[in-house]
């Protein structure tokens, strides 16, 4: 269908010819002309926004003069101007983990619309989605020439009800594409196929206009595309199933911080070391809810797929988003992944008409700025728990067995026996290491890199240590394409790295079991197993449940690790290994030159491997086009499914909204510690029997075998409610040295979280929960908010909040509160026996401060101020109807 863009601003569209074809486009230097201000030293990233305003300039659109003024005003203020804006992303990505429960979401929909007597057909994107299949499969079998078909076996055995499902809503809804699994991690397929960094369509007049392409995603590393010059960022699954069904995104002009590369990568560093040493320095300088733009003379030594990586790590620097502008690099790297020749010839001509261009008088405004020279940068990990725990490889020994006495209080060198085999288990034995993730599988440098070192490896004999689970899952097929044509593929099998699918895998927990004997030996000895990954993610409880510490760090390093097979040891100085002759090994004997790195990759990474391997991205395998479903309008939900259910978001909905009340007598459900990430809230991984999701399939005869991950089975919100803070490490402040999802019932016994919080809503009694800084980190886990939400959490009252959890909580109506004048729970003395009451939501606004009543256990009342984390208007609204989506819904009902 086409586009609809605004009518009214017709002194801002011109006419741009490109290779003798004219389109239309909304021009920024017209606008300045037209009065509506400066706007030549807006960063290029703010400029895209702006586009969207002028676009969209109309009554219709909630876009007015006003708004377009405001980034003049932005500029002129230093780079602040916190208006309210409506902005209108040109797609929508997803992943199945995330995806799934959205389809679920827009099939319960057309359920509830019906039940309000409308049409099902109105629920449908409106603008372009794709989904790609990638967080569903599972590492069980590694380290052999059969584990990638092996594993893709069992995934269409564990995922079937689901692949059905996602094949029906492809049939079911106009403008959602599936990308079929085994093709690559979205964040790859859309940095190296979907994304076009300048976007084309057919407006409602019929004419083709031009715009900055820009997107959304549910998952937070949608902002890897910001290294193609594509302004995309994560959100939460609520909030864009709403921008596929028309509604803007509601947001705040962004403050933009500047941060300046200069110099050049030295031998032996690689993108990852740089993007670790970025991580540390933007999380300490604070960017939670702003834009980063790169700048610099360094980035013309930055190839796109180092910048690629920097802008996928943006949730863990804390960013909305890490943007790259339009330069010769960016026409590079769409010419060498085989977009079409007028595409990057618009491209270059559009961005520089349009202000978009990055050439050697770009200089911007920003709202500060900081500055890297990357002649600094070193070998480095992030870890034990945290990407932005920053470890340069040098100290990584020290500061392991530092983390081993002050984190996790514990001995080294204790060791045990693995029952039949003849070495034993210690902490700081490296259990997995894994090449995986969007991060760095991207990266052909790095990617290559690695395969040097198994090359020089192998021909010295070495090999993985047998108690390393290895594991290689590349984010796209041009990865395979390119290390088979490299012939590293081969030496990459020889020390264990074997292909194990396309996929997220270790990453996002699917690292599946290790050895049984060497997890008994972990939990006999209470040892801390290590992990190492090319990945984005170490928190807690993510990699794997056998495993306590869990180190980021380049491709490269993984095998280097892999070999050493353990974290207790100087990796830049000590001995790896001997060789097959008994010399000793260093890493430098195995390391690549910069100059081997980067011959391989011009003469391997060509354009006619992304044609090929894109050519028919969407067809997939025989397994999918197997896959069978039905053409129904309305799903028809199996009533014995335990993948797929109807969710009650919508049942029994009435056609008018309800009010905003007070929160009276709460009863608390946790008293949770900084950091509190979203895996910490809805863990992605496997779980247990003896947890309450593992009863719920237990008690329909699914076998453990076959319970897969809580990530796969999000389109279960029976499932999910079971599985929300129940992370087996996450520890509730109510009880003393508990891991897990445990909390205090009604009865003051100690008994699950979701047990508790049935109990008390049986009672009637409403919930809140306690929380410190940076609550919600990390995924864009819309889980994370929607199991709150039915556990019966009115309110969740923290220190400071991430940007999407934020979102995602208003989004399901739960009301997000932070602490003021330095109150905290520790400074409270809140234990978690205490009774809240919130006044004034009856005539709340946005980012008002309210007054609550904590009244304790012995009878005392405390009176504090909150602040009220509704952030806009529009946000009023939504948790006036119970959630985004009923806002929707009603509105679609009505028309």
């Amino acid at each position: 269908m086409p586009i609809t863009v605004g009518q009214d601003n017709a002194k801002a569209r011109k006419t741009l010819s490109v290779n003798g074809k004219s389109i239309s486009y909304y021009s920024i230097p017209a606008a300045t002309e037209a009065g509506f201000g400066d706007f030549s030293k807006l960063p290029a990233a703010l400029k895209v926004v702006l586009e969207n305003m002028l676009r969209f300039e109309d009554g219709g659109f909630s876009v007015s003069t006003d708004d377009i003024k405001a980034f003049a005003e932005w500029g002129a203020n230093g780079g602040k101007n916190p208006r309210e804006i409506a902005y209108r992303p040109a797609r929508v990505l997803m992943q199945d983990f995330t995806g799934v429960p959205a389809v679920v979401d827009l099939a319960a929909m057309r359920d509830g619309i019906v039940g309000l007597k409308g049409s099902a057909a109105k629920i449908n994107p409106l603008v372009p989605v794709d989904l790609v299949i990638d967080h569903s499969v599972m590492i069980d079998e590694f380290g052999n020439p059969r584990a990638f078909q092996m594993n893709v076996d069992r995934e269409y055995e564990r995922n079937m009800e689901r692949y059905q499902f996602l094949k029906w809503g492809q049939n079911a809804f106009n403008n959602f594409r599936v990308v079929p699994p085994g093709t690559g991690i979205c964040h790859q397929v859309n940095l190296e196929y979907l994304a076009q960094t300048v976007w084309t369509d057919v407006d409602q007049n019929g004419d083709e206009v031009a715009y900055p392409d820009t997107l959304v995603g549910t998952d937070s590393h949608t902002t890897m595309v910001n290294g193609a010059a594509v302004l995309g960022w994560g959100v939460g699954g609520i909030e864009a199933e709403a921008a596929m069904l028309g509604q803007p995104i509601s947001m705040l002009i962004p403050e933009v911080i500047g941060f300046e590369l200069t110099g050049e990568m030295v031998e032996g560093t690689t993108g990852t070391d740089l993007v670790l040493k970025v991580v540390e320095m933007l999380r300490a300088k604070g960017v939670v809810g702003k834009f980063v733009e790169f700048y610099g003379e360094g980035l013309d030594r930055l190839p796109l797929a180092d910048r690629a990586t920097i802008a996928n790590m943006a949730p863990e620097y804390g960013a909305t988003c890490g943007f790259f502008p339009i330069d010769d690099e960016t026409l590079r790297y769409l010419r060498n992944t085989g977009r079409d020749e007028d595409r990057i010839a618009l491209v270059e001509a559009y961005a520089k008409e349009n202000g978009f261009w990055r050439g050697a008088d770009y200089a911007p405004v920003y709202t500060d700025t900081l500055s890297l020279d990357m002649s600094s940068i070193v070998p480095a990990i992030s870890g034990p728990k945290r990407p932005q725990d920053y470890v340069p490889l040098t100290n990584a020994k020290a500061a392991f067995r530092q983390e081993m006495e002050e984190t996790f209080k514990r001995p080294m060198g204790k060791e045990v026996a693995v029952k039949g085999e003849d070495y034993t288990m210690e902490s700081g034995k490296v259990v997995i290491a894994s090449i995986t993730s969007c991060t760095n599988t991207s990266n052909p440098y790095v990617m290559i890199g690695a395969g040097l070192v198994a090359r020089k490896a192998a021909a010295l004999g070495l090999d993985r240590k047998p108690w390393v689970k290895t594991s290689l899952a590349p984010g796209s097929q041009v990865v395979s394409a390119y290390l088979e044509a490299a012939g590293l593929q081969e030496d990459l099998d020889k020390v264990g790295f074997n292909l194990v699918g396309y996929g997220c895998t270790t990453c996002i927990g699917n690292s599946g079991p290790i050895q049984q004997e060497i997890s008994e030996a972990i939990a006999e000895g209470d040892l801390v197993a290590t992990s190492v990954l090319s990945g984005n993610r170490n928190f807690e409880g993510r990699i794997s449940p056998d495993v306590r510490a869990n180190y980021l760090a380049s491709p490269p390093l993984v095998v280097a690790y892999a070999l050493a097979g353990t974290m207790d040891i100087d990796l830049a100085t000590d001995v790896i290994a001997q060789d097959k002759d008994g010399n000793d090994v260093y890493l430098k004997d195995i390391w690549p030159s910069t100059q081997e790195v980067a011959e391989l990759v011009e003469q391997t990474v060509t354009r006619e491997a992304f044609q090929s391997k894109y050519a028919d991205v969407f067809k997939g395998d025989e397994k999918w086009q197997a896959v069978e479903t039905t053409d129904a309008e309305t799903y028809d939900w199996p009533a014995a499914s335990t993948y797929i259910q109807n969710p009650p978001y919508f049942q029994g909905m009435g056609h008018e909204p309800g009010t905003i009340s007070n929160i009276e007598n709460a009863k608390v459900l946790a008293v949770l510690g900084d950091m509190v990430t979203t895996d910490h809230i809805s863990p992605a991984g496997s779980f247990a029997t003896t947890t309450p999701a593992g009863q719920y399939l237990l008690e329909r005869q699914v076998q453990p075998r076959e319970f897969n991950s809580y990530g796969s089975r999000r389109g279960n919100h029976e499932i999910m409610m079971r599985g929300t803070f129940a992370n087996i490490r996450i520890k509730n402040e109510m009880l003393d040295g508990v891991e897990g999802g445990y909390t205090k019932g009604p009865d003051g016994e100690q008994t699950s979280i979701y047990e508790a919080s049935m109990a008390h809503q049986a009672n009637g009694t409403p919930l809140v929960v306690f929380g410190g800084e940076q609550y919600g980190a990390g995924s864009s886990r819309d889980w994370a908010a929607k199991g709150t939400a039915l556990l019966g959490v009115k309110a969740v009252i923290a220190e400071s909040f991430e940007r999407i959890h934020r979102s995602n909580l208003v989004g399901m109506g739960v009301i997000p509160f932070e602490f003021t004048a330095g109150d905290t729970r520790k400074s409270l003395g809140l234990t978690g026996e205490e009774t809240v009451s919130i006044s004034g939501l009856d005539t709340i606004q946005p980012l008002q401060e309210v007054p609550c009543s904590i009244t304790f256990a012995d009878g005392s009342v405390k009176e504090i101020t909150l602040k009220c984390r509704i952030d806009t208007a529009p946000e009023i609204e939504y948790i006036e109807h119970g959630g985004v989506l009923h806002y929707v819904l009603r509105n679609l009902a009505k028309s």
